[in-house]
């Protein structure tokens, strides 16, 4: 890994002002393995933590405090997971530096805000009753904290230093469980328990997220000012509120906001259908089983979050060759994770559903189906990675609309007539087309690198690597 650059990239603001990166001072990234044994780490605390969390609930609550939970996140997470328009990922992705910190800070801040608001109309209208509209509520402001701490994650994931994001991220984990036991142990509240864990994301966020971006933000973060200038750099960790950037970074990443939001919904909406349906009670006990799978998405957000950069460096680069080997490596290992699981599910299902929680959770069956709709998820998640380095985004849209809608139509069939069993089918429906049409936008970019490759071999041009890039990303 090349620690040190020995040039300057210069870019301007919309006011004419010279943007500088000083690149020689640019600490070094880790190395891929290094990135992805951090990356595990954080995600294997964090998911443990989090899981702890649920089964705090169960232990110390009922199966319908459970669904209360669950039926929070599942409002909450579509609505925050929009107005996070994946910023992450494409700051991630940003290899030429098109758009500062600032401008992905500004943004966030923004469509935070609304989301929150967005989300306190929808209790305004759904007429949940009060203790359940105030878990919502809860549930909303601390995805919010969470939203936030995103963008610094983008920052140093995007110089390839995911230590620093798997430390926040075990803090973080440590302190939400720490949170929401205290809550719910002193008071018997769901609510109070979420608080808790709010609280604790906070502290995590202004405690370590924003000192740990200012180091990085010494050496890495482009500065505003004259040629030659240094720039100030804390003024380079603000918000920046260019609005014609915000407009063009917001036009930029929308449709990934629309694709993370029906993404989102897609795993959401079993669980509005078991609510209607079944009850709190029900969707309860489907959610603490369909929570167990979490551990092979902790093996694949690290093996994804980690390749990205990677990835986008291959395809940018237009190294074909190279991003298909390592993408081939990452769907084996995916498709590995979910053969285990559902071998796991078979062999020991109900033993492990009853130790884990309660005799009253332990459905084997269930948690057979559950594990095969997740061993699919497994591998089109990593395939989604794959294809968020290419960066074409806006064919995600009409895709995910279709994936969300079979989803839909599949639970309004199946889960009125068998129950839980019917949600985790939908499941599997819906993660089976995802992962085929994420296949086809990768083949569709590989063949489109490929041919401008040999277009600019046929006609001798020199362009830089970035430009044949640039040259195929037309649905962006």
């Amino acid at each position: 890994m090349i620690s040190h650059i020995d040039w300057e990239s210069h870019t301007l603001d919309q006011k004419g002002n010279k943007l500088s990166t000083s690149a020689h001072n640019i600490p070094a990234g880790l190395s891929l393995r290094a990135n992805f044994s951090w990356t595990f780490a954080g995600n294997v605390v964090y998911a443990a933590c989090q899981w702890a969390t649920l089964a705090v609930l169960t232990k110390l609550g009922s199966p319908a405090m459970v669904g209360q939970f669950a039926l929070g996140l599942a409002i909450a997470t579509p609505v925050i997971m929009f107005a996070n328009l994946q910023l992450r990922n494409i700051q991630a992705t940003d290899a030429r530096n098109e758009y500062l910190f600032g401008d992905y800070l500004s943004l966030r801040l923004v469509t935070t805000a609304l989301a929150l608001l967005v989300i306190a109309g929808i209790v305004l209208v759904t007429g949940y009753p009060w203790e359940t509209a105030l878990v919502i509520l809860a549930v909303g402001v601390s995805k919010a904290i969470e939203a936030i701490s995103g963008v610094f994650y983008g920052l140093l994931q995007q110089h390839e230093r995911m230590d620093r994001i798997a430390t926040s991220m075990m803090i973080r984990g440590a302190l939400s469980l720490i949170g929401m036991t205290v809550g719910v142990y002193l008071t018997g509240s769901v609510f109070w328990g979420v608080t808790g864990l709010t609280i604790a994301r906070t502290l995590v966020l202004v405690g370590y997220d924003v000192s740990t971006s200012g180091w990085m933000s010494n050496a890495t973060l482009p500065t505003i000012g004259s040629a030659g200038e240094r720039g100030d750099r804390k003024a380079a960790l603000r918000p920046r509120w260019e609005t014609g950037t915000l407009a063009r970074l917001a036009w930029l990443a929308l449709p990934l906001g629309v694709v993370m939001s029906l993404i989102s919904l897609r795993a959401s909406v079993p669980r509005y259908f078991i609510a209607r349906s079944l009850g709190e009670y029900a969707l309860g006990i489907f959610a603490a089983i369909a929570y167990l799978p979490q551990a092979g998405t902790v093996v694949v957000g690290a093996l994804g979050q980690s390749a990205t950069p990677r990835l986008a460096k291959h395809y940018a680069a237009g190294n074909g060759k190279a991003f298909r080997e390592l993408l081939i490596k990452l769907v084996g290992i995916g498709a590995l994770l979910g053969t285990a699981g559902v071998l796991v599910a078979l062999v020991a299902g109900r033993e492990l559903l009853t130790l884990l929680y309660r005799p009253e959770y332990a459905q084997r069956d269930l948690f057979v189906w559950v594990m095969v709709g997740a061993g699919i998820s497994y591998v089109a998640g990593l395939l989604g990675h794959s294809m968020m380095a290419t960066r074409h985004f806006r064919v995600q849209v009409p895709m995910f609309i279709v994936v969300t809608g079979l989803t839909a139509l599949t639970c309004l069939w199946l889960v009125p007539t068998y129950g839980l069993h019917g949600a985790a089918i939908a499941l599997i429906v819906g993660n089976s087309v995802q992962a085929g049409g994420v296949l086809a936008v990768i083949v569709h970019a590989l063949r489109a690198l490929r041919g401008h490759t040999r277009e600019n071999e046929r006609t001798g041009c020199h362009e830089a690597a970035g430009s044949v890039a640039s040259g195929i990303e037309g649905d962006r």
